[in-house]
């Protein structure tokens, strides 16, 4: 075998059409565009979508996805940010953060994690804490309570 000897099987390659060929070619004349219209036209063509003025399938369709309504309600705190914030063995909560201005004002959850570190004992009551936030702050003789 030889790359000069080397052939597309026999039915893969297809020859072009060869439009406005005569009579015999089966293209020739209207060369495969019917007659009349605006398929027929030179320059005749739409939009990808278009439907002859009907309401298109993408713009029939309903739209998917959503906008969180909670989203802009969660906040996350990190150890560092509560180590400035806390006294020795004072209780902190929700509206204590709100107070402080560590979270907006329309928050309804908040989340501590783990970033930065604490090394004064807090006590913090109704705020969430990941597990390494929990172990750092009982590690520093601070409590969690849920």
């Amino acid at each position: 075998m030889r790359l000069n000897t080397i052939k597309p099987a026999k039915g893969e390659k297809q020859s072009p059409k060869r439009v406005g060929r005569g009579i015999g070619s089966g293209l020739g004349k209207t060369c495969g565009r019917g007659h009349k219209g605006q398929s027929a036209r030179a320059g005749g063509f739409h939009k990808v979508g278009f439907e002859g003025g009907q309401m298109p399938m993408q713009r029939r369709l309903p739209k998917i996805g959503f906008a969180s309504l909670s989203a802009g309600k969660t906040a996350e705190l990190t150890l560092g940010e509560l180590a400035k914030l806390g006294a020795k063995g004072s209780a902190i909560d929700l509206a204590g953060l709100k107070l402080a201005n560590l979270v907006p004002l329309d928050t309804e959850r908040v989340k501590v994690i783990q970033s930065g570190s604490i090394n004064i004992a807090v006590q913090l009551s109704g705020i969430a804490v990941t597990k390494g936030a929990r172990a750092a702050i009982e590690a520093a003789g601070g409590k969690v309570e849920s």
